[in-house]
């Protein structure tokens, strides 16, 4: 089974486990680093997740896991917040932390450039609206390589 699709299955797993303690599965990643596999599950909460969250996220997760063994190899599970740079992924992301700093990467040029860090305006029909040295780019979606919060000093 592909990484991705190891991914994708982690998250029907997670997905209602993390909403039944009111937070929010925000990513799930396998990767392997070295000679170790990582699953990595991030999750968060207004107010941000404590380490008591993640090891009760954990501990579900990790008896789910061992029940159905979608991974044919060992790995280590990681449960974390997404941090200060947190991802945005979902439509619902991108209405959410409507008015702060984002950068976004693209994986082709829009109006010629490939990196924006500017004011998440929001979502916009066909992508995401950035005010980006005080002019409006509407990004499209299909073109987002990765978008996250940039950290404002």
């Amino acid at each position: 089974m592909s990484r991705s699709k190891i991914a994708v299955q982690v998250e029907e797993f997670a997905t209602p486990i993390v909403e039944a303690m009111d937070m929010e599965l925000v990513e799930v990643e396998y990767v392997k680093e070295g000679v170790q596999w990582y699953l990595r599950v991030y999750i968060d909460k207004p107010g941000g997740v404590d380490l008591d969250d993640c090891q009760a996220v954990s501990e579900k997760l990790d008896k789910i896991l061992d029940e159905k063994d979608p991974i044919p190899n060992s790995y280590i599970l990681e449960v974390s917040s997404p941090g200060i740079e947190r991802p945005l992924k979902k439509d619902a992301d991108f209405e959410r932390f409507s008015g702060r700093l984002i950068s976004v990467n693209t994986y082709a040029p829009v109006n010629g450039k490939k990196n924006f860090t500017g004011k998440l305006l929001g979502l916009s029909q066909s992508g995401v609206k950035v005010e980006v040295d005080g002019e409006q780019v509407d990004i499209p979606k299909d073109k987002i390589a990765s978008a996250k919060l940039a950290v404002e000093f």
